[in-house]
């Protein structure tokens, strides 16, 4: 409740023309790390503990981000003011010393020395210029206010932040035992260990790896079918992390290399999941792209995901969308309490690639996934 009002008082604080916004992000938020902190209490007696786990630190996400949007509103917003603020100092103390000279004054030393025309001709004139005199000043006193709260609401939302933090960090703690013992997930084939060394141990390149697996698999269990047709899923399918896309297929990075999929900018420790029922061809750490996740959606359709510390499962399970495949690297240090919003991607300290592979030629995987170069 003190996180709501919080937020509700930061709503208040922000200019008429962008309150209703700022609302919105502030309940929106508000929501969302409630639900998660109700999600994490419930978990563990879900009966499906990794998915309420995931759901609760994709919950946290969400909320985080939405926080970091609002406080970093609050922070222009406050900036805008104390600047302005600044601006008027002189203004302020002209306008402080008339108002004060007029509640001062002796009626007697009022008087005009044209006689009482010109005292009532001053009188009037008086008359008009102390409402527009009060009415500035009362701006400037809301000004200040305004200043005083947003301080304060940044003040105290670093704390939410923190508390916040710690919960999606013990959700991750939490989803890395349950995925550790989960057993019940069903094999579509065996993996071949062997052929995947030997495979690795000869592979140059990521292209290399991923048309050499349909060549290993051993043991496949006729009786498990692709998950799923995603035909119709194709274009809205949703990424695998939170995320800002960097740079999209064939786009040369810095050192002018060109590669056949999607980079995404992530937040450190951020989860990823499978973006639809697949089953898990490869994971593990390969060449110099850190741990890779290769997933089967269907047959002769692999998606490539490398970049990330932590992955889970085995080779051959079958998944469902929106599983949990692995988590991103990075600390989470004070530069996560940061209220830069999503939009400047300064936080993003994490990078996932992403390749789709049809008959072993790369799609564009913008055209796969709904990403905000969509549109």
């Amino acid at each position: 409740m003190i996180l709501r009002a919080t937020l509700l008082a930061f709503a208040l604080a922000t200019p008429a023309a962008a309150q209703s916004d700022a609302a919105a992000q502030a309940r929106a938020a508000v929501g969302m790390l409630e639900d998660a902190a109700l999600q994490l209490n419930a978990a563990d007696g879900a009966r499906d503990r990794v998915r309420a786990l995931t759901g609760t630190i994709q919950a946290f996400e969400t909320g985080l981000a939405a926080m970091r949007t609002g406080l970093r509103q609050a922070a222009i917003r406050e900036a805008q003011l104390s600047a302005r603020l600044e601006a008027r100092d002189e203004e302020v103390g002209q306008l402080l010393a008339v108002l004060q000279s007029i509640g001062q004054t002796n009626p007697t030393v009022l008087l005009h020395p044209d006689g009482p025309t010109g005292t009532a001709r001053a009188g009037l004139l008086l008359a008009e210029l102390t409402p527009a005199l009060n009415q500035r000043a009362d701006q400037l006193r809301r000004d200040l206010e305004d200043v005083q709260t947003l301080r304060t609401l940044q003040t105290d939302a670093e704390e939410r932040l923190r508390a916040s933090l710690t919960a999606v960090q013990e959700a991750r703690a939490a989803l890395n035992q349950a995925m550790a013992e989960r057993t019940n997930l069903p094999m579509r084939f065996t993996e071949d260990p062997v052929s995947t060394a030997i495979l690795i141990a000869s592979t140059e390149t990521l292209d290399g790896f991923a048309s050499g697996l349909s060549q290993i698999v051993t043991g496949e269990n006729i009786n498990i079918e692709t998950p799923v047709n995603i035909e119709g899923q194709i274009g809205a399918l949703p990424l695998p992390v939170q995320s800002l896309v960097l740079r999209g297929m064939n786009e040369a990075d810095a050192a002018g290399i060109k590669r056949p999929g999607l980079l995404l900018a992530t937040r450190p420790r951020a989860i990823v999941t499978s973006p639809t029922a697949a089953t898990i061809r490869y994971q593990g750490p390969l060449l110099n792209f850190g741990n890779v996740m290769i997933l089967e959606p269907r047959a002769d359709t692999l998606f490539v995901l490398a970049g990330l510390e932590t992955v889970y499962g085995e080779i051959g399970q079958v998944i469902a969308a929106g599983a949990p495949i692995g988590l991103m690297g990075g600390a989470e240090t004070g530069g996560e309490l940061s209220t830069d919003g999503d939009g400047t991607g300064t936080a993003r300290s994490e990078t996932l690639y992403i390749e789709v592979r049809q008959d072993n030629v790369p799609q564009d995987p913008a055209s796969w996934f709904r990403t905000d170069r969509n549109g």
